[in-house]
């Protein structure tokens, strides 16, 4: 595998070698780590709150395939403690006047808006190089990552830090891009496992006769829709700053001006329609710029029209699943109207 992954990084030329290394060491001491979980489920050893996250694990996993037709395989029936607060950290990286995020291309997974890093020291690094390159950059911890199914991707221990919706919500979407994958397509890809997410968790919510845990659910789902309304929002503000004809000074000046109004406008709609709800607040404390907005972007924009489509085919994740197949197929820059404008599902 490593001389597979080493020769492909020759031919396409998209990276490094020492790139690939440490993605696949990485990796591959994952691999290398881990548990069954019905084994750790029944070891008296196993502490009791490990067990009861994992004897839920199991039972969303059953779920996902039972009920979601997510593929029934060996992913998400091990486990694996990564002794730290995030498995990866993801890199972006977006012009100074541009929101078109920076795109690296790989073998398999195509090209994708962010370079990954199993060290967080190799991500800063990064970060700062292209940085100094005079892009904006953007490092986030990823809870969770899929290799699409090549390998049978664990449970890790970033998780399950949360309640069991959230470990829901991320096996949900893990699977869903084991399902269907887009080469080159990042914000299909991520829109689709969204909308299965969603939809997944809202019928296991139910089944399992969680009321309270549903209507949470919903709540921070249109806090999300909220969220995302604010960054269309300043994305459409900058791109008309970026698209002006001003000098590189006036330019900035009007970026960070933009960015400003978002910081107010996410405020009032902190203080007034949520209520105070503050879970937004670290987003909003840190840096704001263009390589954050692009990968926020990323993963919220076309939901809502597979959400539609999911209602079209009448909840049926089959017939979903194949209705985005058949969009998935066409050329990309067809793919994203046809999704928009689909009137039925096939």
């Amino acid at each position: 595998m490593l001389a597979a992954v080493i020769v492909a990084s020759g031919v396409t030329g998209c990276t490094s070698v020492s790139y690939y290394a440490q993605s696949l060491e990485g990796h591959v001491q994952i691999m290398a780590a881990r548990k069954d979980v019905g084994k750790l489920v029944h070891d008296p050893s196993t502490p009791k709150a490990l067990r009861a996250k994992l004897t839920s694990a199991s039972a969303i996993r059953r779920f996902a395939t039972d009920e979601l037709a997510l593929p029934d395989n060996n992913s998400y029936r091990s486990y694996v403690d990564v002794g730290r607060d995030a498995v990866t950290f993801a890199v972006f990286a977006a012009p100074q006047f541009s929101l078109t995020p920076r795109t690296w291309c790989f073998p398999v997974f195509g090209c994708v808006p962010y370079r990954g890093y199993f060290s967080r020291k190799s991500a800063t690094e990064s970060a700062v190089e292209l940085h100094r390159q005079g892009l904006d950059v953007y490092v986030t911890g990823i809870t969770a990552y899929s290799t699409l199914g090549w390998s049978s991707d664990p449970l890790l221990s970033t998780m399950l830090r949360q309640d069991d919706t959230y470990l829901a919500s991320l096996i949900f979407h893990e699977l869903a891009h084991q399902k269907i994958y887009v080469s080159d397509d990042s914000a299909f890809n991520e829109a689709f496992a969204v909308a299965v997410e969603t939809t997944g968790v809202r019928k296991w919510l139910r089944a399992t006769g969680n009321r309270a845990g549903l209507r949470s659910y919903e709540i921070d789902r249109k806090r999300k829709a909220d969220f995302l309304g604010l960054i269309s929002k300043t994305r459409d503000e900058l791109r008309q700053v970026y698209g002006s004809p001003r000098a590189a000074e006036q330019m900035a000046a009007a970026k960070a001006a933009t960015i400003d109004r978002l910081r107010t406008r996410y405020r009032q709609m902190r203080d007034k329609r949520w209520a105070g709800y503050r879970g937004y607040d670290a987003w909003f404390d840190a840096p704001i710029n263009n390589a954050k907005l692009a990968a926020t972007a990323v993963y919220g924009e076309q939901v809502p029209a597979f959400l539609r489509l999911f209602d079209l085919c009448s909840g049926d994740y089959p017939r979903f699943y194949a209705s985005v197949r058949r969009i998935a197929n066409l050329p990309e820059p067809s793919r994203a109207q046809a999704l928009k404008t689909a009137a039925t599902c096939h």
